[in-house]
C-alpha cells in the first residue's frame, strides 16, 4: 500500500513539475513573441513617411495612423484583459483623435503598447495561463483562458500590421521583410 502510494505521488509531482515548466517556458516564449513583433511594427512605423501617416487606400478605410493607434489600443485592452494588469493608458478610444494623428504620437502609442504586454507577461505568474476570463466586447461575450486571450491579442496586432503592409507599398515603398524568427 505504501509502494502504491508513493507512485501515486510522485506522479502527482512530476505532473505538476511538467505543466509548471511548460507555463514558464510558454510565458518566456511569448515574451520574445511580442519584443519580436515590437521590433517588426516598429519598422513599419518607420518605413511610412510622416506626412503619409493620414494616408487612406479608400475613404471608408482607416488611415495608416488609425490602423496603427487601433493596434495600440487593442494590444493595451485585450493585453489588460489576458494578464489582468490594469490598462495603461487614459482613455480607451484614441484611435480616433486627430491630435494623436501625427507620427510622433503614433510611435509613441504603439510602442507603449507593446512595452505595457511585454512587461505585464513579465510580470504574470504563469500558473495563471490557464485561468479561464470571460469579457464582453462588442459582438458579445468572449470567454478563454488568459493564455487564448494573449494568443487572440498577438493574432490581432499581426492582422492589423499586415494591413499596414498594403498602405506602404500603394506609397511605392518596400515594407519591411517578414521576421518569423
Amino acid at each position: 500500500m505504501k509502494l502504491i502510494f508513493s507512485l501515486l505521488l510522485s506522479t502527482c509531482f512530476i505532473t505538476v513539475t511538467a505543466q509548471s515548466t511548460l507555463n514558464e517556458t510558454l510565458k518566456q516564449q511569448m515574451i520574445m513573441d511580442w519584443e519580436r513583433a515590437k521590433a517588426y511594427t516598429q519598422e513599419y512605423l518607420n518605413a511610412m513617411p510622416a506626412d503619409k501617416y493620414g494616408y487612406r487606400p479608400v475613404d471608408t478605410m482607416r488611415s495608416f495612423s488609425e490602423q496603427m493607434l487601433h493596434l495600440a489600443m487593442a494590444n493595451a485592452g485585450l493585453g489588460s484583459i489576458a494578464t489582468g494588469a490594469p490598462y495603461p493608458f487614459a482613455t480607451h478610444d484614441f484611435e480616433k483623435s486627430p491630435a494623436l494623428q501625427n507620427k510622433d504620437s503614433v510611435v509613441y502609442y504603439v510602442n507603449a503598447s507593446y512595452d505595457f504586454l511585454i512587461k505585464a507577461i513579465r510580470n504574470m505568474d504563469p500558473a495563471r495561463l490557464g485561468e479561464v476570463v470571460t469579457f464582453a466586447l462588442p459582438g458579445g461575450k468572449r470567454t478563454g483562458t488568459r493564455f487564448v486571450w494573449l494568443q487572440r491579442t498577438f493574432e490581432h496586432q499581426t492582422h492589423h500590421r499586415g494591413q499596414c503592409t498594403v498602405y506602404i507599398r500603394l506609397q511605392g515603398i518596400r515594407p519591411p521583410a517578414e521576421r518569423l524568427w
